[in-house]
């Protein structure tokens, strides 16, 4: 059974950071996962399919927050006790002014001439933010200085809210595909 003390890194025999060995972590859960798997204690007593359940719970849980750089960013930040980010996160004002005109860029796509094409260009342009907000990301929990807990912080805020950026406008794709 898992110990269920282990922080999400301990778990998968991972080191504490936000780099992460993706093809370690899916051999580890794919290992880990096959010990838990509730099918393995089907004729067990009601305390281990009880434990068994719960562990595939956490190993589930564990797993989806290390190999999503987001959710990765946000438990290394509570690991490290950052304080909790506001709603919304902390964000620089040119940051947010850059996410008005996307949203406006976003909103004006479906009325303009090649909208399906203006979509993907879009989307294209935002993964890359999204690329380059990982990176810094990498960077800021890589650095050891009083700020790197704080840049990371705010780079976690804004990868969110590119993260949702990306969402509208892959549902925006996605719409303008299924138009005849």
């Amino acid at each position: 059974m898992l110990d269920f003390k282990q922080n999400y890194f301990e778990l998968f025999g991972l080191p504490v950071a936000f780099d992460v060995d993706g093809q370690a972590l899916a051999e580890r859960y794919r290992e880990l996962h096959r010990v838990v798997h509730p099918d393995r204690y089907a004729s067990a007593g009601e305390r281990e399919r009880r434990l068994s359940m719960q562990g595939a719970t956490l190993l589930n849980e564990a797993f989806q927050t290390l190999k999503d750089p987001l959710r990765r960013a946000q438990y290394l930040l509570r690991l490290r006790g950052a304080p909790e980010a506001p709603a919304g996160g902390q964000v620089a004002p040119d940051f947010l002014m850059q996410q008005m005109a996307l949203r406006e860029e976003l909103a004006e796509i479906r009325g303009g001439a090649e909208p399906l094409e203006a979509a993907g260009a879009f989307l294209v342009r935002v993964r890359a933010l999204v690329v380059a907000e990982v990176g810094a990301l990498s960077r800021h929990f890589a650095a050891r200085g009083p700020d790197a807990l704080v840049h990371a912080q705010e780079a976690a805020a804004r990868l969110q809210f590119l993260r949702r950026l990306q969402e509208e406008a892959e549902a925006l794709e996605a719409d303008l595909e299924d138009v005849p």
